[in-house]
């Protein structure tokens, strides 16, 4: 990897994105050590334009960026970071810098949740409570939600179907972790099927 950091004055802007849900959180700029230091330590470290200074983002509030993957784009001017946030990227306490609000990518953050619960064996958790009941209680709770799906599809109650819809998609994640699969292992499949095509 080949950065040219003579186009903007020894500076390059790095876009960083998150890693699971695609969003992205803001904008900075890296010289050369910033850089290095980034792909050291696996987490980001920005030039600071306004200090004049190398400065790691989160060095103050504990919100770092884990570095997760690392591109450049076609002119070797640009970086696009896909990072694990440890909290709201913006000062102002938002998830994005830009302020944007969206539900994409939630299902990303749902996954990340039931996997901390199960993780930490979190007692009072229904998530963890099922997952400990083994993968036979769990696969049935899956073919029980999928039978009310298919009920409220057959009805003319679209909350109804949302909402049996969410339940199915719920307890299909706590299966995925159950077999030591991920929602992105899927999705990676389906993405082999369409290539294919």
């Amino acid at each position: 990897m080949t950065i040219d950091f003579s186009k903007g004055n020894g500076l390059v802007p790095v876009v960083i994105q998150d890693n699971n849900t695609l969003q992205v959180l803001m904008l900075g700029y890296m010289n050369e050590e910033a850089f290095m230091k980034t792909k050291a330590e696996n987490r980001v470290t920005f030039f600071s334009r306004s200090k004049n200074r190398l400065w790691t983002k989160g060095e103050m509030s504990g919100n770092y960026l884990e570095v997760k993957d690392l591109q450049i784009d076609c002119d070797n001017d640009t970086l696009l970071i896909k990072a694990k946030p440890a909290g709201p990227t913006c000062h102002t306490g938002s998830t994005s810098c830009f302020n944007e609000v969206t539900a994409k990518g939630f299902v990303y953050d749902l996954q990340a949740t039931i996997n901390q619960r199960i993780d930490e064996n979190d007692e009072s958790s229904y998530t963890n409570k099922l997952y400990r009941k083994g993968i036979n209680k769990v696969a049935q709770k899956v073919g029980e939600e999928a039978v009310e799906l298919v009920i409220e599809a057959k009805d003319n109650d679209d909350n109804l179907f949302k909402n049996e819809a969410a339940d199915l998609l719920y307890h299909y994640l706590i299966l995925l972790k159950a077999k030591g699969c991920t929602f992105e292992d899927i999705e990676g499949v389906l993405e082999k099927r369409r290539k294919s095509k």
